[in-house]
């Protein structure tokens, strides 16, 4: 499997909104996406799991919710296929 890759890190003394965050398969084949959500103590959160995208698709990920972010929270996204995904976010910082 594809390393999950950092898409976002809430930088010091911020919170952080997430209110969008659409993934793109690029490729020519259905992948599988994975979002996970680590906080600053190192724990996980799968967000999604091996949600299928197929080809010239893109999922909304928050479909209307929200996910608030502490100091050093990260958001990683992974798929099952190398260079296959694009990712937009749409975020409100507050410091």
């Amino acid at each position: 499997a594809v390393t999950p890759m950092t898409v976002y890190t809430a930088p010091a003394a911020t919170t952080t909104i997430v209110l969008g965050l659409t993934l793109s398969n690029i490729s020519n084949g259905t992948i599988y996406a994975t979002v996970l959500i680590e906080n600053a103590d190192g724990d996980n959160v799968n967000f999604l799991k091996n949600v299928p995208i197929p080809t010239g698709s893109a999922i909304e990920v928050m479909s209307g919710n929200k996910i608030v972010l502490e100091t050093g929270d990260l958001i990683k996204v992974q798929s099952d296929t190398a260079n296959s995904i694009d990712t937009s976010m749409s975020i409100m910082e507050q410091s």
